[in-house]
């Protein structure tokens, strides 16, 4: 049983991976702060408590568990909060992958699958963005990921570390058992922010800007399941140790849905006419983001199998049942 070390399992996307992990015979071991990620969605694995900013608990952990391989869900995620503080994010989303990578290398760990984002690109220069597409970032959110690109091709040049990024779009949706899902505090993503307005968690829903060179007006954004993108990982993990290479890939549903669009189809599911105001545009925003993800399909075998639908009714019965 290979020991996958996941840090930030505890979080939206590292718990359902780990979920996926143990489901195909892995040993996922969890390492969080629980700054933000929640222990109940872990309570079945392995669990170290404490920051991968801990050297001394890095070494422990590599010493104690047969790692193989690494898995980082660990970064801040919040383009506003990165304009506003970017200091909070160069630390924890640089420095601290630095010190993990410095450790992986003392104990002989020498594979790395690293969240990445379509927020390395910037505005989109192509209608899809796919691996060759340039990557300029317009806030300091996308700057960290890229500079841990950058950083994890010089590790593998040097100590022969491989890496594979993952670039997701918008992830989103929950489990189908409904056991997990997303739960931020405060919430800053755009599905489970609408669907508490239908439930009436909220007086109303924002749209940040009905002024885009959109059809609508209102963003577009390319939606992913959260347990795609979990099957991606581990594709991208077996991939990566089967053929001892470092790979990038772009992981999105290829289609694009404007922020009015996706208010709609809520209140189709939920059958709730909730209430819609427009705010300012945020700083950062591009006005379309959608993948290209055909170099996965054909390289990892994967293929995104929920629709905006299906991701909509996962998040909304999640939303109405939550456990934490």
């Amino acid at each position: 049983m290979k020991h996958i070390l996941v840090i930030g399992g505890a979080g939206y996307i590292g718990s359902h991976t780990v979920r996926m992990l143990a489901q195909q015979g892995y040993q996922p071991v969890v390492l969080d702060n629980l700054s933000k990620g929640h222990r109940e969605a872990v309570s079945n694995y392995p669990f170290e408590l404490g920051d991968l900013g801990d050297k001394a608990l890095l070494t422990r952990i590599f010493q104690k568990y047969p790692i193989e391989a690494v898995m980082h869900f660990a970064a801040f995620i919040e383009v506003g909060e990165s304009v506003k503080e970017p200091s909070k994010y160069y630390h924890n989303n640089v420095a601290q992958v630095l010190n993990l990578l410095d450790s992986m290398v003392e104990n002989h760990v020498k594979y790395f699958v690293f969240s990445s984002t379509a927020a390395t690109f910037g505005e989109p220069v192509k209608p899809k963005i796919d691996e060759t597409h340039p990557q300029n970032p317009i806030n300091p959110y996308g700057n960290t990921k890229l500079m841990v690109e950058k950083m994890l091709a010089d590790f593998d040049t040097a100590y022969g570390l491989k890496a594979t990024a993952l670039r997701y779009f918008n992830a989103s949706g929950a489990d189908d058992s409904g056991e997990i899902g997303e739960s931020h505090n405060p919430e800053s993503h755009l599905i489970p922010i609408v669907l508490q307005a239908a439930a009436g968690k909220r007086p109303s829903i924002k749209v940040f800007g009905d002024d885009y060179p959109t059809a609508d007006g209102t963003c577009i954004r390319d939606y992913i399941h959260v347990n795609d993108l979990a099957r991606a990982h581990i594709l991208a993990l077996e991939k990566m140790m089967k053929e001892d290479k470092s790979e990038r890939f772009n992981l999105g549903s290829g289609t694009g849905f404007s922020v009015a669009e996706l208010i709609k189809e809520a209140k189709k599911i939920t059958g709730i006419d909730f209430k819609v105001e427009v705010a300012p545009r945020r700083a950062g925003d591009p006005a379309v983001l959608v993948a290209d993800s055909t170099k996965a399909q054909q390289v990892l075998g994967w293929k995104p199998e929920y629709s905006l639908t299906r991701i909509l009714q996962t998040a909304w019965n999640w939303e109405q049942n939550r456990k934490y």
